[in-house]
């Protein structure tokens, strides 16, 4: 390559451009998962406490629409950075439009809300897939690609992190429009401070040239750009992108007219707009989607007979993380009812003491692992993207004086404060957020990611299809541990008061399941997907947590129908089995798809 990403400096022996992607991510996904971590109990949160007061059912429809659009997006956001805008105006453009979403559900209005929730959907598609492209056109070395994508998926959880604990916090604490805000200006800083470091990426991921596509401009050798170049030509006079567009037309129209005018024939007329469309439309697009965008790569005139074999494994991959987000993205929904309405979190003396250290512990020990990253990389930087590090560095002291102030309120202290905000201080009682819950993940992919990391790099398990299984067993077990923890649970109950220690050891098992599963996915898809297609292939791989989000939370709706007419138990065994029958099926594939692979595993 003609530009050396190393010559602009390294941290933790990888490019320092790798961790401006790392805290550009972490701040989309902590406005991200700072809104998820609000929406279900915002939504069935009774008017007087300023939420809509909706019931479980219709505030799950919600969140499996919007969970499940925020990933069909990136299809298309893929394909317009491919063809038109490049990756990284893709990125910045993706990061405004969702600020701006966030800033509508800032403010105290229905219909700002509902736009809110569009703008964050067409944001993410633009910002999603392309930002992970970049990180893989950072290495020639396909071995390295694990590695860092774990590092990757660390700034992932570390947005998670910190977006559940500080918007949740303030959320329920002291505003729901407040926690939405919160998320709206750290999403501007990391918009801008991607967009002030465009000098570490040289020609990675700019906009395309001499009509192509935009990863010829990371200067791969002569023989892939030619490669790419035919293969656009060929797709532009071939007209085979309009030919699947239109038999994906056919499909969405043809499952619509079915479920309109014959399964739900009788219900329709009784339908809101939320259940027409979560009911009627969401499985016509959904279908549509996966024929069309499946159809249109697999028929590729140019792909070669490897090149085909990979992409189908690829499609196959896909298909079976399907089932792992399906159950796993319950945690926003289903896993979020259980612990405000099942779970006892009322904590008093030497337990509130106890939680209390924890909980400043869990805040404290990653905050300072994410500055020393901070400062490796403003020490590698500063002379090349000054600007970019002195935003990044503002927004993480703003971040720090929000974490003492809230760790300050939980243990008695800013009593002038917190009566300013109209915050409760006892020191000796510690009701646990609801939302609170929700970092556990996060924080043991920080705090296990590079344990996996060294693992995978010692090669010991090197087959995807077996990581993957991997992945949904300890996902299923997580949810066994759930499902005997519920077991006390009377068949019926609206409310119970189980124990915090089996949903804290589900969402450990549900780590470990995913830290075997999506980064590796991701570097599976770099590694597997033709030069000319990887942004698609991306989008594709995401059309699974498209189908999986939607799934999930319309799952989750049917909670109080399962426990009245079965148990929680029963709930959550749903979760356990499917997703241990899809890993055995998985690795008695393992064999074929190895094969298909032609010597990447």
């Amino acid at each position: 390559m003609s530009f050396d990403i190393k010559s602009q400096g390294t941290v933790l022996n990888h490019p320092s451009g790798l961790f401006v992607l790392f805290f550009t991510e972490m701040w989309e996904r902590f406005s991200y998962y700072g809104m998820r971590a609000l929406l279900v109990l915002f939504l069935v949160a009774s008017i007087t406490d300023g939420g809509y007061g909706w019931e479980r059912d219709n505030a799950l429809q919600l969140y499996a629409l919007y969970t499940g659009l925020v990933y069909f997006t990136p299809l298309f956001g893929g394909m317009l950075a491919d063809q038109l805008l490049g990756y990284r105006k893709a990125v910045i453009i993706g990061a405004f439009v969702m600020a701006f979403g966030h800033l509508c559900m800032a403010l105290q209005s229905q219909t700002f809300f509902f736009i809110g929730l569009t703008a964050l959907i067409l944001g993410n598609g633009l910002f999603k897939p392309n930002i992970s492209s970049i990180v893989g056109q950072l290495y020639d070395d396909p071995d390295k690609k694990d590695a860092a994508y774990t590092i990757f998926y660390m700034g992932i959880n570390a947005g998670a992190f910190l977006g559940i604990l500080l918007c949740g916090y303030i959320g329920e604490t002291v505003g729901w429009h407040y926690g939405f805000g919160l998320a709206m200006v750290f999403m501007i800083a990391g918009a801008v401070q991607f967009w002030l470091s465009g000098k570490l990426f040289g020609p990675i991921g700019l906009a395309p040239e001499k009509d192509t596509v935009a990863d010829l401009n990371a200067n791969f050798d002569a023989d892939e750009i030619k490669q790419v170049e035919q293969h656009v030509k060929t797709q532009k006079s071939s007209g085979r992108l309009g030919k699947w567009i239109g038999i994906a037309a056919v499909v969405a129209i043809s499952i619509f007219c079915l479920n309109r005018f014959g399964l739900f024939v009788s219900e329709v007329e009784s339908f809101g707009v939320l259940a027409f469309f979560n009911k009627i439309v969401m499985s016509a697009l959904i279908l549509a989607a996966f024929v069309g965008i499946i159809g249109y790569i697999v028929t590729d005139p140019t792909l070669t007979k490897v090149e085909k074999d990979r992409v189908w494994v690829i499609v196959i991959l896909t298909l079976f993380t399907v089932f792992f987000w399906w159950a796993f993205e319950q945690a926003g929904g289903s896993m979020t009812i259980f612990a405000a309405d099942y779970t006892d979190r009322t904590l008093e003396g030497g337990q509130a003491s106890t939680f209390n250290t924890v909980n400043t512990l869990l805040t404290v020990v990653p905050m300072i692992v994410i500055t020393w990253v901070l400062g490796k990389l403003v020490s590698q930087t500063f002379g090349k993207i000054s600007v970019a590090n002195i935003i990044l560095s503002l927004a993480f002291f703003v971040i720090w004086i929000i974490v003492i102030i809230m760790l300050g309120f939980e243990w008695g202290y800013f009593g002038g404060l917190a009566e300013r905000f109209g915050v409760t201080l006892d020191p000796n009682i510690t009701e646990v957020k609801a939302s609170w819950f929700g970092i556990l993940n996060s924080f043991f992919i920080i705090a296990l990611a590079p344990l996996f990391s060294k693992f995978w790099d010692m090669k010991i398990i090197k087959s995807g299809p077996i990581k993957f299984a991997m992945g949904l067993l300890l996902l299923a077990f997580g949810f066994g541990l759930l499902a005997f923890g519920s077991y006390g649970i009377p068949q019926g109950a609206k409310t119970a008061s189980v124990s915090m220690v089996w949903l804290i050891l589900a969402y450990l098992f549900h780590t470990l399941g995913e830290l075997c599963l999506s980064p590796v996915g991701l570097s599976y898809i770099s590694k597997l997907a033709p030069l000319r297609l990887i942004g698609i292939m991306f989008g594709v791989f995401f059309l699974s947590n498209f189908l999986a989000n939607w799934a999930g939370g319309m799952t989750g709706s049917y909670i109080d129908t399962i426990v009245e007419k079965n148990s929680m138990t029963a709930f959550f065994l749903i979760f356990t089995i499917i997703p241990a029958t899809a890993a055995v099926i998985l690795i008695l594939l393992k064999p074929k798809l190895s094969k298909m692979m032609h010597g990447i595993d």
